[in-house]
């Protein structure tokens, strides 16, 4: 029964048949349950089939994020499955990397598809916001560049990226922020927008939320990555950083800042609750501080001066200078500082201004230096010396190259304060007195303890006194004055090259330390190196050479990888010695030659050499790792950083010469002179031969002297008698000369009195006649302003007279009213007493009063006859004034008559002028007929240039015409063409050029025809 019910029952469905029984329902489904159904199923199916899922149905899931946009749970089951097909399960059968590429292919093929997704950022919904977020971060990771371009291509594709970053829910915002740092590694021009999409701001306002740099988690790390990309090698987005105020902001966020988030931090005693990310979160916003300040950028100085502005380096340098942070935090505050000051003079010179916190053994104040808690103030120069050159415990070894690297910046390409620097060194190793680490104390006389404790510490002291002399020749003579030794106490003094080479070759006997023996070489190689002086000192101490060639010769057993690289460099030091060698050095070049190729062989110095350029440390020293991430020696604690960059490049440079220098004759010598231009050298016995032929020729030459000088005594006695004749003679004709001249100077004499008589007489007569007209000038002025005083004093008399008639014909006119008022008043008085004998009192008192006008009236008429008198008189007084002005009249005639006397000898005095303009106009004559024929010259230079512009512009008029003639000719072409008849195909050629302006002009004209 069971195994029919078994026959009968239908066959399993494979899980192949599955899905793509689902993929065509969600292909041809038009119920959007129907499609949902059809999609929760190939989700059950993504992780397991992926290749499966996405040949059959992916199409349709790309379609249903359109046309199921408005369903927010069918939208976020479709975004679902496509994320689970770029991560299916590695023990899937069909897992594979393909799969994602074809994904991201299919994607990116068609605008549309990363446009859908960027619409769907724009969506309330979390899910839908989150998912298409990760979902493009997966495209973005299999075809990085095609999906930036869709992303640039899309309408408002950063745009909607970036205002994810405000989004408040952390999973959107922190999606976002990966995707913007995907999108941002590779293209500039996303860079670019992104950053003018105001992102500055909001990766800080996303820093501050997530606790700053102190208590901030790996988020803050993702914002600094996201700013690193958008700051790295884009000169564009650091000027817009420097200019949004960006600067201040990000340095708030440091340690010591406004914003760095101490305020929910208990520094040292935050015990369980310390913050596992805060020395990765400082460690990265310094390595993005470092991109703003790369060397040879463009853009290095503007913005060191901007962080500056606001105080960087002292920040940095606190930040370098407090034990509370890690080895790697404060190495990378000291690089930032190298990175800022290198190359920049004026950060240069004020950065040894600065000063920094260092920790005191004690609280008590030490040598006047003041002290706060223990903390002492140092000058940030002494502070990295002593960090530099002082034994320290190995975590701090990154912090230490650090510094070196800064003492090292702080004289780049600035010789005044290399030079500076060295005075300072010289100074505190001669006196003793120096409280700070010294480097000339560490190299001669070894680092404080010993080598073994801290072999660095001559390093640090040999790459920095290599730095100091590389190419300073006034640096190489100051050393070289350095002497170690107290004569006047019996001791024997030394130079000190002499006493560094003592310690190299104590340091190789005793097998110190490798790094102190490669300082001490490097240093040895590059100061020796073209410099005859310095050999010379050297050679003067002859057993160095034998235990450079022991080193050589006899390798140790036991001797270490290292030890090649020793036995390369000693042979580089004695080839620099025989190369620059003289004969006249402690041991000549005919000595040093038998050393080298006899005791040490040329073969062996030869191998040596090249072992050593092609040990790893010096071949790939460019790509191996320096700074604060040393590697560590095997089976040391130390780091295995052996060289400095300067020297390795001055080694690799000279290599080739090195090598060639044993073969080089001991006779030809090398002058320093030559070094740097490449010459051969000089042939020291033809130099001497040649010398001896000079001493030779240089008797010979004195003695030609001695002879030349005896008969030039003999031809001086000859020229003194010739001498004493001849001034007999001269005398005889001086005296000669002196009669003619006595004759001549009376003649001139006489000649001078009679000129200076007519000069007298005619200055004198000028000067009368001069005078003349002056005083008659004078006396014409005087009479003229005696004629203008009568004339203004007539007129006010005048004036006043005139005014005083008026005011009598006033009197008068008023006198003659008042007369004529009493007579009518008397006249109404007698004729109101006749009509009214009643009011005969009234009329009496009137009466009187009429009497009493009318002896008013009698005075008045007295008063004007008066004023007729003064009238009279004034008018006599006229007439005596106009008698005065005749007489005045008559003076100025007699002087008129005067002055016409001084006319008549002021024209000849004018006519003796004329006959001097006459010869001046003569000579006026001969200039302006030398200016006509100037102006002739001019008329005929302008009648060429007149004649060729005439010839230009016919030219000009005759290419308009071949112009017009041209176009009219095409024209009739086209009127042909157009009217059927037949061009050949030349012509067509040259008619293809024209425009179709031309042809719709020809229509045109058809028409019109």
């Amino acid at each position: 029964m069971l195994r029919m019910l078994e026959a009968q029952a239908p066959a399993k469905q494979t899980a192949t048949d599955t899905i793509s029984t689902l993929s065509n329902r969600l292909n041809h489904g038009t119920l959007l349950e129907d499609r949902r159904a059809a999609i929760l199923g190939l989700r059950s199916f993504a992780k397991e089939f992926p290749a499966s899922v996405a040949s059959g149905a992916l199409r349709g899931l790309i379609s249903s994020l359109t046309k199921d946009s408005e369903d927010v749970d069918t939208l976020k089951i479709v975004l679902e499955t496509l994320l689970m097909l770029f991560s299916p399960d590695e023990s899937s059968p069909e897992a594979s990397d393909d799969i994602s590429l074809w994904l991201a292919d299919e994607f990116t093929q068609r605008q549309d598809n990363i446009t859908t997704l960027l619409d769907l950022l724009e969506t309330p919904d979390f899910y839908s916001r989150l998912y298409s977020l990760q979902l493009i971060t997966a495209i973005c990771s299999a075809r990085p560049e095609r999906t930036q371009e869709c992303i640039l291509s899309a309408p408002l594709g950063t745009t909607r990226l970036i205002a994810l970053l405000d989004d408040p829910r952390d999973a959107v915002h922190n999606a976002g922020l990966l995707l913007c740092t995907d999108l941002t590694q590779s293209s500039m021009e996303l860079q670019k927008l992104v950053a003018f999409e105001n992102a500055f701001d909001r990766v800080f306002r996303l820093i501050e939320a997530e606790g700053s740099l102190l208590q901030g988690g790996i988020i803050v790390q993702d914002c600094l990555s996201l700013l690193a990309n958008l700051i790295r090698g884009n000169t564009s987005n650091q000027s817009l950083f420097r200019e949004t105020g960006c600067v201040l902001k990000v340095l708030d966020l440091l340690p010591g800042g406004k914003k760095d988030g101490s305020q929910v931090d208990d520094g040292d005693d935050a015990g369980p609750f310390e913050n596992p990310q805060k020395a990765k979160n400082i460690w990265g916003m310094l390595a993005v501080l470092r991109m703003f300040f790369v060397q040879g950028s463009v853009s290095t100085r503007p913005n060191a001066e901007a962080f500056q502005k606001h105080a960087f380096l002292q920040r940095a340098l606190d930040l370098a200078f407090n034990t509370r942070w890690e080895g790697p935090i404060r190495a990378e505050a000291i690089y930032t500082c190298v990175d800022i000051i290198r190359g920049n003079s004026r950060l240069q010179e004020g950065f040894a201004q600065l000063q920094v916190s260092t920790p005191s053994q004690n609280n008590v104040a030490e040598n006047g230096k003041p002290q706060v808690n223990g903390v002492t103030k140092a000058f940030v120069i002494d502070a990295l010396l002593d960090l530099t050159l002082k034994s320290s415990t190995p975590d701090l070894y990154g912090s230490r190259f650090a510094a070196c690297e800064c003492l090292k910046a702080y004289g780049y390409n600035h010789a005044p304060i290399r030079l500076h620097f060295l005075h300072r060194a010289i100074d505190g190793h001669t006196s003793g007195e120096d409280e700070t680490a010294n480097v000339l104390t560490t190299l001669i006389q070894g680092p404080p303890g010993s080598w073994a404790k801290n072999p660095y510490g001559s390093w640090f002291a040999a790459v920095l006194v290599l730095h100091l002399i590389s190419d300073e020749p006034e640096a190489k003579q100051l050393l070289m004055a350095v002497k170690e030794g107290d004569a006047s106490s019996g001791e024997e003094e030394v130079t000190c090259i002499q006493a560094i080479t003592g310690n190299l070759i104590e340091c190789l006997q005793k097998e110190e330390d490798e790094r102190v023996v490669i300082g001490y070489l490097m240093l040895l190689t590059t100061w020796l190196f073209d410099d005859n002086a310095a050999v010379n000192d050297f050679l003067g101490e002859g057993s160095s050479l034998q235990s450079l060639v022991q080193t050589i010769s006899h390798s140790p057993p036991s001797s270490s990888d290292i030890h090649t690289i020793i036995r390369g460099l000693c042979a580089a030091l004695l080839g620099i010695l025989y190369e620059f060698s003289t004969k006249d050095s402690p041991i000549p070049r005919r000595t040093l030659q038998p050393i080298l190729t006899s005791k040490l062989g040329r073969e062996r110095y030869i191998d040596a050499l090249k072992d050593a350029r092609r040990h790893p440390l010096i071949r790939d020293f460019e790509i191996s790792s320096q700074g604060s991430s040393l590697p560590s020696a095997p089976g040391s604690s130390l780091p295995a950083v052996f060289f400095d960059a300067t020297y390795l490049d001055f080694l690799k440079d000279n290599f080739s010469r090195l090598i060639r220098a044993i073969d080089r004759d001991p006779s030809i010598e090398i002058l320093p002179s030559s070094s740097s231009s490449g010459a051969a050298g000089v042939n020291r016995d033809v130099l001497d031969e040649l010398r001896t032929q000079l001493e030779d020729r240089d008797s010979a030459l004195q003695k030609f002297e001695a002879d030349i000088l005896s008969l030039e005594s003999k031809l001086a006695q000859a020229q003194a008698e010739h001498r004493r004749d001849a001034e007999t003679s001269a005398t005889e004709v001086s005296r000669i000369k002196s009669i003619n001249e006595a004759l001549q100077r009376g003649h001139e004499t006489e000649i001078d009195k009679i000129q200076q008589g007519h000069r007298a007489t005619t200055e004198y007569m000028q000067d009368q006649h001069a005078k003349d007209i002056e005083d008659l000038q004078t006396n014409l002025k005087q009479a003229d302003a005696k004629i203008k005083e009568v004339e203004q004093g007539v007129q006010d008399q005048l004036e006043r007279v005139q005014g005083d008639l008026e005011r009598w014909k006033s009197a008068h006119g008023d006198a003659q009213r008042e007369r004529d008022a009493a007579r009518s008043e008397l006249g109404r008085a007698r004729k109101d007493a006749d009509s009214a004998q009643a009011e005969r009192d009234r009329a009496r008192a009137e009466a009187d009063e009429a009497k009493k006008s009318a002896s008013d009236a009698q005075g008045k008429l007295t008063k004007l006859s008066d004023l007729e008198q003064e009238r009279q008189r004034i008018a006599s007084e006229l007439s005596g004034s106009k008698s005065r002005i005749s007489e005045l009249e008559s003076e100025v005639k007699v002087a008129d008559e005067k002055a016409q006397d001084g006319r008549k000898k002021f024209d000849n005095v004018t006519e003796e002028l004329r006959q001097w303009e006459v010869q001046l106009s003569v000579r006026d004559k001969e200039l302006t007929s030398a200016n006509h024929k100037a102006r002739k010259a001019e008329g005929k230079l302008k009648e060429g240039e007149e004649e060729r512009k005439r010839i230009q512009g016919e030219l000009d008029e005759m290419l308009m015409l071949m112009t017009d003639l041209e176009e009219k000719r095409t024209r009739d072409k086209k009127r042909l063409k157009a009217l059927g008849e037949e061009v050949s195909d030349i012509e067509d050629d040259e008619d293809g050029g024209e425009d179709e302006g031309n042809d719709e002009d020809s229509a045109k004209e058809d028409d019109i025809d």
